[in-house]
């Protein structure tokens, strides 16, 4: 098991392959951990590593990370043990893949150190559409799940640690205005749920620069199009 000590935390992390290094990042909302890879359309610790370096890792108080938990806490808190890790591993530049929640961590990190990323994928962003509540009943069931590990934080904390993830709009960690500076190439494949909707996608693809869409991609042909459009996509920014 590889675990990166921080003063506040123990993060999870997997390497696969070999090659110019990619941060991938799970789906499953604040329980964003590797295992739930297994789980989507097609696992990118598969198809990526026999051409790239593959780094996953499970998110604080997730999958087997853990870590201190604070009503201060924001999606910075996030991107700093993102960072910390590419650190450890003396890594410099990568690509990045996310979906769902890891559309949020994803540009968390190219609006924090926009020249370490080269080049960004993400899968089904999620994002606010009229289903704000929702995104309130996830992060309450995780609560339920690690308060007995957090005695030290109280119901008065947990909100306000809610309300800074999910009080603001978008992509929640960055605003339509925010993502406009940033030049990253990047590809889109297109939500299409709840969790996920369309419109984040396409206002993706409308408000930042350099942004390819892919509206389907989930089976059948589409999937196996969409696989090989990643690929190709992270090779030629590579």
């Amino acid at each position: 098991m590889s675990l990166l000590k921080l003063a506040d935390a123990e993060i999870y992390y997997e390497i696969h392959g070999g090659g110019f290094p990619v941060l991938v990042i799970a789906p499953g909302g604040m329980r964003s951990e590797i295992s739930f890879w297994e789980k989507a359309p097609w696992n990118p610790l598969e198809v990526l590593a026999d051409k790239f370096q593959v780094i996953a890792m499970d998110q604080r108080n997730a999958g087997n990370s853990k870590g201190l938990v604070r009503g201060d806490h924001s999606w910075n808190t996030y991107t700093q043990d993102q960072l910390a890790l590419l650190d450890h591993l003396q890594i410099d530049q990568c690509h990045y893949l996310g979906m769902c929640i890891g559309g949020t961590y994803g540009y968390g990190l190219m609006l924090a150190q926009p020249q370490r990323i080269r080049s960004a994928v993400f899968l089904q962003p999620m994002g606010l559409d009229n289903n704000r509540e929702a995104f309130h009943e996830m992060f309450d069931s995780w609560v339920a799940d690690i308060r007995d590990d957090h005695p030290e934080v109280d119901d008065e904390a947990w909100r306000v640690f809610r309300d800074n993830l999910y009080g603001g709009d978008f992509i929640f960690s960055a605003t339509r205005d925010q993502i406009t500076s940033c030049q990253t190439n990047t590809l889109v494949l297109q939500g299409d749920d709840l969790y996920h909707p369309q419109s984040i996608s396409r206002d993706i693809a409308l408000n930042a620069p350099n942004v390819e869409l892919i509206a389907q991609w989930k089976t059948g042909e589409a999937r196996d199009a969409g696989r090989l459009r990643v690929v190709n996509f992270l090779l030629e920014n590579t």
